[in-house]
């Protein structure tokens, strides 16, 4: 696998899986954190705790730049059924479109979570 050279088109669609697994497992923690804080108010005190944490921050960003990434690849992708970008140059051109636009949004969401 790693003595492959793989086109962008095709690292863009294999970061758009990988991201997909991610939410998976990142959804788990963020119900947690929505259980505990429903659960009494020193709950949710301890979740406003808990999110003042560096590391906390951090993965609730990871998180947050899987889905952003995941939902701007999953739209190439229906812009692809729908017929457009299927050529070569194309494809090219939307895996550039999804990771300039992916780059903006990940910085934004760091941005507003710090």
């Amino acid at each position: 696998m790693t003595t492959f050279k793989y086109p962008l088109p095709a690292v863009t669609s294999i970061l758009h899986r990988l991201s997909g697994i991610f939410i998976f497992v990142g959804v788990a923690l963020m119900l947690y954190l929505l259980e505990l804080s429903l659960q009494s108010e020193s709950g949710f005190a301890q979740v406003l705790e808990l999110l003042d944490s560096v590391m906390v921050k951090f993965v609730a960003w990871a998180i947050l730049s899987g889905l952003l990434y995941h939902l701007i690849a999953g739209i190439r992708h229906l812009t692809m059924d729908l017929g457009y970008g299927e050529t070569l140059k194309g494809g090219l051109i939307g895996a550039c479109i999804t990771l300039a636009l992916s780059a903006v949004a990940i910085i934004t969401a760091g941005v507003w979570i710090w």
